[in-house]
């Protein structure tokens, strides 16, 4: 009798396994080149996504998450259109939509008007984007509490098996932060760079990729700008690049992104002239 799961890899089922694409060296042009993020849902979960905002351009699909107490779960969904209840969605919105101007943008709220919530709204908001087919999820937000870790866990496992790309800021202070300790998200930090797609790599982690995060000017509430430092604004990048790799090699897994993304960072070493 075979273990358990080993039927996965009988002939007559197991199933080719998606490659990079051509032998040839990892470029952006391979990577980006002729796309614009056509094809892609990108779901923002953080405290609303002003869609009137000139910077967002709109959105595709918008829900509204609460505690409530008197429903299953403890958690209401209202879905339809909302507004920004404090400026921080938008400008991760904003942000993604300058990298990846034709993806689809979803508002996933889960933050109120102080920029808080609880972790286990927060945990349904990233389930709720699964459930719906999202490919990418911005989440600029994290939890240090350890009586989450768990649920969280949880969630990254079954984004990762769904081909979900969770992209998680982790906390400006140091200090637990939940989902972003976990390897399967694509875990940010702020660098110093300018160019949008101009990452970094850290092999030794908590934090893989960093990305521009540092002085910036973003979009917020009301249709305007502030100027705002914080690795929250630099998650937004990796999603933008991450919509555009999927869009022109939509089969890619979580690892294979993470390996492209690598290859593609500022501090990447080569090989015969080649990443």
């Amino acid at each position: 009798m075979k273990p358990a799961w080993s039927w996965q890899f009988e002939p007559e089922v197991l199933r080719p396994a998606p490659g990079l694409g051509p032998e040839v060296a990892i470029t952006p042009e391979w990577a980006f080149g002729g796309v614009h993020g056509e094809g892609v849902k990108v779901a923002v979960v953080d405290s609303g996504i002003d869609g009137a905002h000139p910077a967002v351009g709109g959105v595709q699909g918008a829900v509204a998450l609460a505690y409530d107490p008197g429903v299953a779960g403890r958690v209401r969904f209202d879905e339809g259109p909302h507004e920004d209840l404090f400026g921080h969605g938008t400008a991760c919105a904003a942000i993604i939509r300058s990298i990846a101007p034709a993806c689809e943008l979803y508002s996933v709220r889960v933050l109120g008007e102080r920029l808080t919530g609880k972790g286990f709204v927060f945990a349904a908001g990233v389930r709720w984007a699964i459930e719906h087919g999202m490919q990418v999820v911005n989440l600029s937000l994290s939890t240090g509490a350890r009586v989450h870790a768990g649920r969280f866990h949880e969630v990254v496992e079954e984004a990762y098996f769904a081909r979900t790309m969770l992209v998680s800021a982790i906390n400006n202070v140091a200090g637990p932060s939940y989902p972003s300790q976990f390897a399967g998200v694509f875990s940010v930090a702020a660098n110093d760079e300018r160019a949008p797609l101009a990452l970094s790599y850290n092999p030794h982690g908590p934090v893989e990729f960093g990305a521009p995060g540092i002085d910036l000017e973003v979009a917020w509430r009301d249709g305007g700008t502030i100027r705002a430092t914080g690795n929250s604004f630099a998650a937004p990048h990796v999603a933008g690049a991450i919509a555009l790799l999927l869009s022109k090699h939509p089969d890619l897994t979580p690892f294979q992104v993470k390996t492209v993304l690598t290859a593609l960072a500022t501090n990447a070493e080569m090989t015969n002239g080649r990443p």
